[in-house]
């Protein structure tokens, strides 16, 4: 896996972790005040090999204090949020003259 590759899944775990917990702010207060948070996909094994070496990484260099790892078990689907939309030969609305 790419650095890039790395960084785009790492990148859609954090976003979604984000959203969870502010979704759930029980989960969140469960969380130590200023943890380093690895999360490690269990759908994913190279990503949550990746993520654990990276944690592990800390801990040698004395960076442990606050390491907490949160097993993922997978993402859902991305669905969409459009409201109805529908294929038009004319826009309804008209722009705004400049």
């Amino acid at each position: 896996m790419t650095e890039e590759e790395v960084f785009e899944r790492n990148l859609t775990l954090s976003i979604e972790f984000s959203r969870y917990l502010l979704e759930h702010p029980e989960f969140a207060a469960s969380l130590p005040p200023h943890a380093h948070v690895v999360l490690l996909p269990k759908d994913d094994p190279e990503l949550y090999a990746i993520n654990l070496k990276g944690a592990q990484v800390h801990r040698e260099r004395g960076e442990d204090s606050q390491i907490v790892f949160v097993e993922i078990e997978g993402l859902v689907p991305a669905r969409s949020r459009l409201l109805r939309p529908r294929v038009t030969p004319r826009p309804t609305l008209r722009p705004i003259p400049a």
